[in-house]
């Protein structure tokens, strides 16, 4: 396995749309590779999601995974899991607000709208299809991983260019209460 150099705001691969793969070139080794190479790199980084295009790559794969991740202590576990050619679709317009950052973004956080539930249909790794319905913070979750294949930045949705913030500030000033929100999420959706 090797680690990937993650593009940062700025590069142009963030703004490019990732092809489809085929189920073929899925199964190849080249693909596999890429999939293990990018889950590692998103763990080393303590992600909670990395996509294709982050990592120079334009096709439409991104990893989601929250296992305790201290970046995100009120975000709730999702286990591994690897989307190929995802599409989400709103199962309403009720939404929150989301406070993101993002591994192509450094040291920057902001305020970002999202649909409270959202179904995905994607295939898995091995080209199995998933089709699943996914809820609260958990649903911001897939939408912003999906929207970097889509060359979309969590900056880009800001819901005020006022809300955005270093870490080290959403650490001291905006943390205690984001996190009340989250939890109140969690608590009527679950995830």
């Amino acid at each position: 396995m090797a680690l990937l150099k993650i593009a940062q705001i700025g590069h142009p691969i963030l703004r490019r749309t990732a092809r489809e793969i085929s189920r073929d070139e899925l199964m190849g080794d080249k693909i596999q590779r890429f999939i293990d190479d990018l889950i590692d790199t998103m763990r080393d980084a303590a992600g909670a999601g990395l996509a294709a295009t982050q990592v120079y790559e334009p096709i439409r794969i991104c990893a989601i995974e929250v296992k305790d991740n201290p970046r995100y202590p009120y975000k709730p576990n999702i286990p591994l899991t690897v989307l190929v050619n995802p599409k989400l679709t709103p199962l309403s317009q009720e939404s929150f607000e989301n406070f993101e950052g993002c591994l192509s973004v450094p040291n920057l956080r902001g305020r970002v709208r999202r649909f409270t539930e959202v179904q995905v249909d994607a295939w898995d790794r091995h080209g199995e299809n998933i089709s699943t319905q996914v809820r609260g913070i958990s649903a911001g979750t897939y939408q912003h991983e999906v929207d970097h294949l889509d060359g979309m930045l969590f900056v880009d949705r800001l819901v005020s260019s006022q809300t955005l913030c270093t870490w080290e500030h959403f650490e001291r000033f905006e943390k205690a209460l984001f996190a009340d929100e989250a939890r109140a999420l969690v608590e009527r959706w679950g995830g």
